[in-house]
């Protein structure tokens, strides 16, 4: 599935505006989610794969 990325900016334009506002009700949620799954099925999605596994390893290491 090829996702636009206007489709992607929007949905990131309207989840940044939801928790600028720092208040979650069903709407926000719903866009939240809609951008996870948009995300997922583009091209970055690799990217932010391995971007969230070297994170978690980094933070894996770390002793308080």
């Amino acid at each position: 599935m090829v996702v636009s990325v206007s489709v992607v900016l929007l949905l990131l334009l309207f989840a940044a505006m939801h928790m600028r506002n720092r208040s979650l009700k069903p709407s926000h949620a719903v866009t939240c989610v809609m951008l996870g799954f948009v995300l997922a099925s583009s091209s970055l999605a690799p990217t932010i794969q391995s971007t969230m596994n070297s994170t978690a390893d980094l933070v894996s290491t770390m002793r308080p």
